[in-house]
């Protein structure tokens, strides 16, 4: 591989700072208050959310609940096994969940209903299939299902299933940009082949104005290596913004 590198090329053809082809379907459940699905190159993901009434945390008495979830189905590649969640389940998770925090895309402030009662956002990832960088495939579809999540009506401390006062409507619109050092090169959201051979990886998220997220695998990089991928993290995140919008 290093020595196809040498010459510019990836076997896909791609520059080493281009995605593969990107699109997103909002509302693919119906049941769910917002869904989406997102897929880059051949890797796709689900993400549902659901709002339900819970006990804010004790910190933050006023302030509704933002809970990530991931599962990595076993039909989406041979190394995914049934059971409880493992390493790769749980990082996915935090990293999306970091970036939706970071970004403080939602107001949890107005999901306030009552005292020791406010609404709580499950945020649920499905990697249905997986051809490398599903991270940035659960970050996408996450975002996209906040834009497509409706606003459940409330009455008396209950939530009126199946009635909505409107669209939850995040304010930003976080994305991740996933790249991976193999020899002296840096692959923009690399295949499920060239992650195998990856020496180092890294994760930013980034939302219009500000860098939400950052997450970094085995390996190491310099200063310089750092700032060069907020920059290109930036430039993408702008790419896939666009996408999310139109």
């Amino acid at each position: 591989m290093n020595n196809t590198l040498a010459k510019g090329v990836r076997f896909d053809g791609r520059k080493f700072d281009e995605y593969r082809p990107i699109s997103v379907q909002k509302g693919v459940i119906k049941t769910a208050e917002g869904s989406a699905m997102g897929k880059i190159g051949e890797t796709l993901v689900l993400v549902a959310t659901k709002i339900d009434i819970v006990k804010p945390f004790s910190d933050r008495p006023r302030e509704g609940v933002l809970v990530t979830n991931s599962e990595l189905l076993p039909l989406a590649s041979p190394g995914f096994e049934p059971g409880p969640p493992n390493e790769d389940s749980i990082e996915v998770a935090r990293v999306v969940d970091r970036a939706l925090r970071s970004a403080e895309c939602v107001d949890l402030s107005s999901f306030f209903v009552e005292e020791e009662k406010v609404l709580g956002i499950y945020v649920d990832l499905y990697v249905m299939n997986h051809a490398g960088n599903f991270t940035d495939a659960a970050t996408l579809a996450a975002t996209a299902a906040l834009m497509d999540t409706k606003m459940p009506k409330v009455e008396n401390g209950k939530i009126i299933r199946g009635e909505y006062t409107g669209m939850l409507n995040p304010t930003k619109l976080p994305t991740t940009t996933t790249m991976i050092k193999v020899g002296d090169n840096w692959l923009v959201d690399p295949s499920r082949d060239e992650e195998r051979v990856l020496e180092t990886a890294l994760t930013i998220g980034t939302t219009e104005e500000h860098v939400c997220a950052m997450q970094k695998g085995k390996g190491s990089l310099s200063k310089d290596e750092l700032l060069a991928a907020i920059d290109i993290a930036f430039k993408r995140g702008d790419d896939i913004r666009r996408i999310l919008k139109d």
